[in-house]
This record gives C-alpha cells, sequence and structure tokens, in this order.
C-alpha cells in the first residue's frame, strides 16, 4: 500500500442538461493526479431526474463508456441510475485501471425525497469492504449515513467514500456523520456533496483524528494524505480495529 495518496472531493451543481453534467465530470476529473481517489456527488449525470428516468438510465450506459476512458491511472466514485431486470436503481461506481471495480447499490432509500416512490433498494449484504492496491475501501450513499448497521459492515475500513445529494437545511448533521464516521473507523473520509442552491455542500476530506479539510467555495478539493496516520491513530487510541 502507497504510503500518501491525493484524496479528492468533487462539489459541483448538476443541471438539468445531461451532457453539461458529464463535461463537468470529465473536465474536474482531468485536474486531479494520477492515483488521486475522486469522489463526485450522487447522481451528478443526471439528478434524480425522476420524470426522466429511462432517459436518465440510456445516458449513464453512455457516460460510464467515457468516463472508464479517463480512469486508467486514478480512482472515480459516483452513483448513476440503472435500470437492472426492469427495476431503477441508484449504484455507486468504482472505476480504476479503465473497468468498473466495484459497484454497489444505494440500500436505504430516503422517503422524504420522493426516492422509494422511484427507486428499489438494494441490500444490506450488498455493502462490504473492497480492496484497492492495498487500501481496504468502504463506501456509503448519502442517506445511508444514518444508519448504525451500515457503519458495522465498514469496521475496519482505510477509507471511506460517501457521494451524496444532502440537503442545506441538514448541513450540521452531514458534517457531524462524516467527521464522527473516519473518528469511530480512525479511518480516512471522503464526502463529495452537490453545489445546487438547495444542497449543503460540505464535502470534505477528513483525516482518522476526525479533523476535515473543507471550503464550500470550492468545486474541487484536493489533498495529499499520508495512510500511516491510521496506524498511528489506531496505535495511539487502540479501539481493536
Amino acid at each position: 500500500m502507497t504510503s500518501k495518496k491525493y484524496l479528492c472531493a468533487l462539489q459541483f451543481k448538476t443541471e438539468e442538461n445531461f451532457e453539461k453534467n458529464l463535461s463537468t465530470l470529465k473536465k474536474l476529473f482531468s485536474k486531479t493526479p494520477n492515483e488521486c481517489i475522486a469522489v463526485a456527488p450522487e447522481v451528478c449525470l443526471t439528478g434524480f431526474a425522476y420524470d426522466r428516468f429511462e432517459e436518465a438510465a440510456e445516458f449513464g450506459k453512455k457516460a460510464l463508456k467515457e468516463l472508464l476512458e479517463i480512469s486508467e491511472n486514478k480512482i472515480l466514485v459516483f452513483t448513476m441510475i440503472e435500470k437492472i431486470n426492469e427495476k431503477f436503481y441508484n449504484v455507486a461506481k468504482v472505476l480504476y485501471r479503465g473497468k468498473v471495480v466495484y459497484e454497489q447499490p444505494k440500500v436505504k432509500l430516503f422517503k422524504f425525497g420522493g426516492e422509494t416512490d422511484y427507486f428499489s433498494a438494494g441490500s444490506l449484504d450488498d455493502i462490504e469492504i473492497f480492496e484497492i492496491d492495498g487500501l481496504k475501501v468502504g463506501l456509503l450513499i448519502c442517506f445511508e449515513l444514518r444508519f448504525l448497521e451500515i457503519w458495522q459492515k465498514l469496521k475496519g475500513a482505510d477509507i471511506i467514500l460517501v457521494p451524496a445529494m444532502w440537503g442545506k437545511l441538514r448541513k450540521k448533521h452531514f458534517e457531524q456523520f462524516t467527521e464522527t464516521l473516519a473518528l469511530m473507523n480512525q479511518c480516512f473520509l471522503v464526502a463529495s456533496d452537490s453545489a445546487n442552491e438547495d444542497m449543503a455542500k460540505s464535502s470534505a476530506i477528513i483525516d482518522p483524528f476526525g479533523i476535515p479539510y473543507r471550503d464550500d467555495r470550492k468545486t474541487l478539493l484536493l489533498k495529499e494524505c499520508d495512510f500511516g496516520d491510521i496506524k498511528k491513530m489506531r496505535r495511539y487510541m487502540d479501539i481493536g480495529l
């Protein structure tokens, strides 16, 4: 495992124009260094687009092909609307070396935002720690931050990735959950939230000591992190991880 690695949280607006969203994502991702892990906001390609689900799912296929082409030397994490066996899911994709190396459907849907009326939920069994270049990686999607059973599935991760579309009325909750999750796991956490007007922003790169790097003015947050800090924190405060 490489001791140091750049982590990146993208924080940009999702427009009604799908092609524009894809262009924005590709442009921002191109600014990140090789071997970086970059996380984009939840459904950043299309938004939730409840009245355009079929179109959004088809566009996701096209966008995925283009994004795979630029993921050869760095990692991109985002979620997209996907149609599987005539049902629609919000699926997180992890792209690296031109391949989808991991995917995970959203398990806990946000009913207050209408998600339960349009999406099918994944299974808790779909959530697991996976490995990239010797790093133990965990992932959860937005509303899933509120559920203890999902936190328990991520125990022992070196880094947790959180694509989100979190509303600004609960901005403080997003900050508290992400900082506490990093601190509880003594790991790094990258949270990416939308910059739309009704969204919290509060994207962050959080270290194993629970200290966040956060700037709501930026569309790209980039920080070089030393993964040796995980061992330091776990030795200093041994809680059995």
